[in-house]
């Protein structure tokens, strides 16, 4: 891929000296003047240039100040994927660029309604990730999949999609709790339960031994549930008596180890709750990823969820107008949860619109007698969100009486 031996008869020297003075200039440049530099120069120095030229032709694409359409955008995105394909196996970001590459192309696609092919972009960046890792350019396996990890979610393929994942990210702690959670989401999805519990339990021992506090109590409850599912059900009560009291020394008011910015990861957590009562997702009817930031949502899966809402209400009015509390129930806790989730981006305004739903899940499960441990569960671990810990406590506190008895009061330790 050697053009620099016979640049005249390629390309004109005198566009090449042009381009380079553009880019060495003092003056800041538009994204179609840095574009048309990046072209010429590519030809000459791939190696400097071609990776140039990919990150601006995705910011070009990018730009919705440019007017672009979205035909526009694919076709620029192609162009980045074509100029990345370019660029030698043996460059040291080729990987990076590539999969970069893929995965803007991979959002447009979906994003036209190109579904299946989008899929595609995303093998050919999980397959990139993995030559790339052989070639040392990349320091794990995993690198590219995650994209495709999502897909494969939405559209049922739970066990495809588990298997992509690491086991957890440890190299920042909030990653760790994203690549946990998402990791389990999949594995349980799968049927796999017991592996679930397993890779879960490392996150609760770590979140255990760095004492935050809010989180522990929504890991334990998430571990408690998981385990029931698994058939524990004496270990599933132990970890909601540990919540519990946790919660209760949060709920003292001279408590100290309260943390606060934590509400995206309760609600990522309380989104898994709704799994059970969505369908499951296919490639004709893909549903979302629960269990991933709806952040790494596709597009139409996020587009398609909540736009579902209003729908949702409809029935849930035909609903209680015919009586029907059990079916209501269903339908009013789908929507809490998509409500919650529209909710995840704004920590300090979700309280009020968000309490009236949770309010009305455990009245209708006092109702229809239904579901009360889960309803009360749910609210209280709003409360902790909201940091509303006396209520909390007295919510959770009746949740666990009814699902394990009362005959042994929370033990406040220094866990």
């Amino acid at each position: 891929m050697n053009h620099s031996g016979n640049i005249s008869q390629n390309i004109d020297q005198d566009a090449v000296l042009r381009a380079r003075t553009m880019l060495l200039g003092s003056g800041r440049l538009s994204l179609t003047e840095e574009l048309g530099a990046y072209r010429i120069l590519a030809e000459v120095s791939p190696a400097a240039y071609l990776p140039k030229l990919v990150g601006a032709l995705l910011s070009y694409g990018s730009g919705a100040s440019h007017g672009h359409d979205m035909e526009r955008r694919l076709a620029l995105r192609a162009e980045a994927l074509d100029t990345a394909r370019r660029i030698d196996a043996d460059h040291p970001k080729r990987t990076e660029v590539l999969t970069d590459a893929l995965k803007h192309y991979g959002h447009a696609l979906i994003q036209s309604g190109r579904r299946a092919e989008g899929r595609a972009a995303y093998e050919e960046m999980a397959a990139v990730g993995r030559d790339g890792f052989e070639r040392g350019q990349v320091k794990h396996p995993s690198y590219g999949s995650g994209r495709l990890a999502v897909v494969l979610a939405e559209e049922g393929r739970h066990g495809e999609a588990a298997d992509l994942l690491p086991q957890g990210n440890r190299s920042h702690r909030d990653f760790f709790f994203w690549s946990v959670v998402e990791k389990t989401a999949e594995l349980e999805a799968a049927g796999r339960r017991e592996e679930a519990v397993e890779v879960f339990t490392d996150l609760v021992d770590d979140t255990r031994k760095e004492r935050r506090q809010n989180l522990l109590v929504w890991e334990l409850v998430h571990r408690s549930r998981m385990l029931d599912a698994a058939g524990r059900h004496g270990e599933a009560g132990a970890d909601r008596w540990e919540a519990l009291s946790v919660l209760t020394r949060l709920a003292d008011p001279d408590a100290s180890e309260r943390q606060d910015g934590l509400h995206s990861w309760w609600n990522v957590l309380h989104g898994l709750s709704a799994r059970a009562v969505e369908p499951d997702g296919s490639p004709d009817a893909p549903m979302p990823a629960f269990g991933n930031s709806l952040l790494h949502w596709s597009w139409d899966v996020r587009t398609a969820y909540f736009d579902g809402i209003p729908a949702l209400e409809a029935e849930a009015a035909r609903l209680s107008a015919a009586g029907r509390l059990t079916e209501l129930a269903t339908v009013h806790h789908r929507l809490t949860v998509r409500s919650t989730l529209m909710w995840t981006d704004r920590t300090h305004l979700f309280e009020e619109p968000l309490r009236p739903l949770f309010d009305e899940e455990v009245a209708l499960a006092r109702r229809s007698a239904r579901e009360l441990p889960r309803a009360l569960t749910d609210r209280a671990m709003f409360f902790v969100a909201a940091e509303r810990y006396e209520e909390a406590r007295a919510d959770f506190a009746e949740a666990v009486g009814l699902l394990d008895g009362t005959d042994r009061a929370p033990i406040v330790t220094a866990t």
